[in-house]
């Protein structure tokens, strides 16, 4: 499979959404930089089209949101940088009902249903935790719909900078060619959005706050406006208070960490946040656990992280969950993912995957994931986890 395969499967998606011509196309979207920046690139691609387009942040697939969602007939949706983890799901509450587009880089499950279409770029050979971004997806989407949207190329870059490889693979030309065409220019060892005068490193960290920190408060449609349009000073103030507000709670459960410590089994560390993010999206949990991995006089080198956030009931632009659930995200230190990569450990998102079989919903990646379990059943996971760790190993 190669860009070609891709390229051609993407064709048959854009021919169905023009054979239908929707009223209005809905964008479900995460709500990280990456996400953000897919959900601009498919919106605007999108309205280029004259079709109408509405955005939806889902920091995480929840089986109620799904099955609302698909309950309606004749709809187009797309999710992006969000869904191929879960696209069984989706076939299995679609039947049949609407066309679903999935643009995405996560670890994928295969679709039971013809009319969910994953073009994830796993599919096609490529690697989402080294060769692409969810954006990066977006972007090839949108060029293949329309030439004109390579003006959109500074936006796979900005959801790309979560990679920590860098630009590589399918990325490396893609910023190749942006340079060359004069929308990105090199600045020492950074580049710069030539439309906004702004690096792709300060506009993807603003998009990380403004996703995660802001979810609650409108960040993620902000974050979608700045990613079109540039940076105001409204978003810019927006910015500040909420970076602020993460860095106390962060200061907050740091002090107590190394106070307490985290708790331990034999192949996991973890702690639990409970409420000290309200108001928060539970995003920056696994930001936090992101964090711990540096500080090498609190954790230990050879255990898988774990983190635990208690998940508010409402999500915006929806309504309320009818049960509580509970956010866990794993990351692993930097020894243990060469051991992952050789096979030698579970990977972050199978662990979580089969930890939390029969009531949790895992996605992500082989070096970091997260799940949602109902809250009573975060000791199982724990335990689970333990079992699935010892196993393997």
């Amino acid at each position: 499979m190669s860009l070609q395969d891709f390229n051609r499967y993407a064709g048959q998606a854009i021919r169905m959404v023009k054979e239908e011509k929707p009223k209005e196309i809905l964008i479900v979207h995460h709500d990280d930089a990456d996400g953000l920046c897919s959900a601009a690139i498919i919106k605007r691609a999108l309205e280029r089209e004259n079709l109408n387009t509405t955005t939806f942040c889902l920091e995480k697939i929840y089986t109620e949101v799904v099955a609302d969602l698909h309950s309606k007939d004749g709809r187009i949706i797309f999710y992006v940088d969000i869904g191929s983890s879960h696209a069984d799901l989706i076939s299995e509450y679609n039947e049949g009902r609407n066309s679903t587009i999935i643009l995405d880089h996560h670890d994928p499950k295969p679709s039971k249903d013809p009319r969910v279409l994953d073009l994830n770029l796993e599919n096609f050979g490529f690697k989402g935790e080294t060769d692409f971004s969810g954006a990066t997806c977006c972007y090839l989407f949108a060029r293949t719909l329309n030439e004109a949207n390579s003006d959109l190329a500074y936006l796979a870059l900005v959801g790309s900078r979560e990679i920590p490889e860098g630009y590589t693979s399918i990325n490396k030309a893609i910023l190749e060619e942006a340079i060359k065409n004069g929308r990105i220019n090199e600045k020492g060892k950074s580049f710069e959005i030539s439309r906004f005068k702004v690096s792709v490193e300060d506009l993807f960290s603003k998009l990380q706050i403004l996703g995660a920190a802001g979810y609650y408060e409108g960040g993620p449609d902000l974050g979608i406006e700045i990613c079109l349009n540039g940076l105001t000073k409204n978003a810019e103030e927006k910015v500040a208070f909420l970076e602020d507000r993460r860095k106390e709670a962060n200061r907050r459960l740091l002090g107590r960490l190394y106070r307490e410590g985290l708790k331990e089994t034999d192949h996991i560390q973890w702690f639990d946040a409970g409420n000290m993010y309200a108001g928060m999206g539970t995003k920056v949990i696994g930001q936090f656990c992101s964090f711990l991995l540096y500080q090498t006089r609190l954790i230990k080198p050879d255990k898988y992280i774990l983190g635990f956030v208690n998940v508010p009931p409402e999500i915006p632009k929806w309504g309320k969950l009818k049960e509580s659930f509970v956010k866990a995200s794993l990351r692993m230190p930097k020894q243990m993912q060469a051991l992952i990569a050789k096979g030698k450990l579970p990977g972050a998102v199978n662990l979580l995957d089969k930890a939390s079989e029969g009531f949790g919903i895992a996605d992500g990646h082989q070096y970091a994931a997260s799940v949602i379990v109902p809250v009573n059943r975060k000791n199982e996971l724990i335990e689970n986890a333990e079992k699935v760790a010892q196993t393997s190993v």
